[in-house]
């Protein structure tokens, strides 16, 4: 049938217009990168790297009788 590539064609249509957003996006984000939101990013992100190392850690067994009665 002469339908057969239409998907071929949306998925194109589809990549131009992500690819065009995508160019959108670096050109707003060059011009909004303040000092600021970076040092705001990266203490964010060195508080989520802190918690999920607090969380991958395994505790340590208690001694003495909160260990008995924790159950």
């Amino acid at each position: 049938m002469y339908g057969d590539d239409i998907h071929l064609w949306l998925h194109r249509i589809r990549a131009e217009r992500l690819q065009r957003a995508a160019g959108d996006a670096r050109r707003l984000h060059r011009t909004r990168g303040t000092r600021r939101t970076r040092l705001l990013r990266t203490r964010l992100g060195w508080t989520l790297v802190e918690v999920g190392l607090r969380l991958a850690t395994p505790r340590l067994p208690r001694s003495g009788l909160a260990a008995r009665f924790d159950h």
